[in-house]
Formats: C-alpha cells, structure tokens, sequence
C-alpha cells in the first residue's frame, strides 16, 4: 500500500508524449517556493475550502471531535479539535471538505494509468511518478514502475535525488527516464531554501548517471534567487559531466499552489516576486543554448 495524494491524466511536461502522472505524498525537502504543499507530509491531511460550503451541517453531524459547527456566522472549522477521520469528508456533499492522501495498491495505480494507454501508444508517453517525493514511498514506487514495466508503459520517475544510494540503484532499471530537480546550484542557497545539501544530492545523480540513467535535468528558475548567469554556467557544468543527460529544462517559479496553503490552514509563503517573466525565461533558456556541452 501506498498514499497517492493526486492522480492527473493527459500531462505533456511531465517527460515525453501524453502521460498519467502519479502524485505521492511525502518529502524529505523544505522548499520554500512548494506549490504542493499537501505533498510535503507523509499523512492523509485535509482541505477545507469555505467558498463551497452550502451550510448544510452534515460534517458536524459526522465530526466525533467536534471540530465542525455551524453558527450564525456559517461554518466554523476547528483544526485544533481535527483528529483527521475523514468522515466529515465523505459526508460533505460539496466538497467543501475534501481528503487529500488516499491509500493505494499497486495495482490499483496501475489499473488507472491503464486507462489511457492508447494515448501513451499513439504519443510515445506512459506514466510519471512524482510528489512530493516518490522514493520517500519507495517500496510503493518500486512496484509501481517495475509493473508499469512488465505492462509494456514508458516510465518517469519525478526526484530530488535526495536519499540512500542502495535504493536509487535498486530502481534505475525500472526507470526510462529520470526527472531530475536541480532546486539550485548554489550550496549555500540550496541548504537555506530546501533544508537539504547540495553536495548528497550531485552524489547521487553522478552514481545514477554511472549506472546508466537516463536523465533530463529540470529547474525552478527564481528572479532574485538563482535567476543568473552563474547559476545557469553551473547548471552546464552539471550536464557536461553526465554520460546519460538529455539536456536541462528550465522551468518558471509560480504561486498557483497559494490556495492550497490555505485550504490546508496553514502560512502561504509565497513570493510573487519571485515569478520570472516570459522574457526572461527565454533569455535564460537562448543562454543555455548557444553555449554548446
């Protein structure tokens, strides 16, 4: 069993041709610029969203902490009383209250990404395990891909690169491509803004490269964090010393996950200065392209 927080078909950035990805929760990292924050725990959590509430009073009936009530103000939430039950969930005919973690088999995954298989056929997709973290779940995300692999489905793994070496080559063969996130290139800046080191997480994509991954480098670009011609340099001297990457994919920072946050309860942290413009975005992508490996 595993916990899948989302399940979204028909993705196209998410590797190659038409593609199922498969959204784990849990993460080992603190990026401050998530926009999936209900990723981050490794728990069933529970959004609450005012703006589709009817007011009808079936979550408090449902509710054995007594965390929901209805006054003359409307609903009233507690999150402090929240035992995370789920029941007030499945009464809510709204889905004003909604579970966001459901446990999963295998083969319940794959059931679903099945469905679109004649997509994958026809555009040369399959499916994407992302998160969150998938290796975080990493039984759960070995048997996900290794009967993806025996279905005969194109296979991408989503990953920080951050965890034990054993398990990242236990998987490389059950991996068609790695979808590996670079969060920064500054050690420094990495460990402020994710909680992690750099220096763990190149390890690793050297000894996955060594093995024979293949590999597409991604990164959150940041105007005023890594947005800059160091960091881009660094990013190549990155890619030039793998044997299997199949380039870097620079992708813009952007405050779409704010509302989660608050259907979570908890900070919005989000920076929109951080939000690149379109212009700068292929200024960075021209830079990387006319400086050849």
């Amino acid at each position: 069993m595993g916990l899948v927080f989302d399940i979204q078909r028909f993705c196209t950035h998410d590797g190659p041709g038409i593609r199922t990805t498969v959204f784990l929760k849990g993460c080992p990292l603190g990026c401050k610029w998530c926009h999936n924050p209900e990723s981050k725990s490794r728990h069933p959590e529970l959004f609450y969203n005012p703006g589709f509430c009817i007011g009808c009073g079936r979550c408090v009936e449902a509710c054995p902490a007594s965390a929901h009530a209805i006054d003359h103000s409307g609903h009233v939430f507690d999150r402090r009383r929240c035992v995370v039950c789920m029941r007030c969930a499945e009464a809510c005919p709204a889905l004003a209250l909604e579970a966001t973690g459901r446990e999963m088999t295998a083969e319940q995954v794959l059931a679903e990404v099945e469905k679109d298989r004649v997509f994958y056929e026809e555009s040369g997709g399959g499916v994407t395990l992302s998160g969150g973290e998938p290796m975080l779940q990493f039984a759960f995300t070995r048997d996900i891909l290794g009967a993806a692999r025996s279905a005969g489905l194109h296979t991408c793994l989503e990953t920080s690169g951050f965890g034990p070496l054993d398990t990242l080559l236990e998987i490389v063969p059950l991996v068609d491509l790695f979808l590996w996130d670079i969060k920064d290139t500054d050690p420094e800046r990495h460990k402020r803004n994710t909680g992690a080191p750099l220096d763990a997480i190149l390890r690793n994509l050297s000894v996955a490269d060594n093995a024979g991954a293949a590999i597409l480098l991604r990164c959150i670009v940041l105007q005023g964090v890594n947005l800059n011609n160091q960091h881009l340099d660094r990013l190549l001297e990155i890619r030039a010393g793998l044997k299997h990457c199949r380039g870097i994919e620079l992708l813009p920072y952007h405050s779409l996950g704010d509302s989660k946050h608050q259907r979570l309860g908890i900070p919005n942290r989000s920076h929109p200065d951080w939000t690149p413009s379109e212009e700068q975005m292929a200024e960075a992508r021209a830079y990387l392209a006319a400086r050849p490996i």
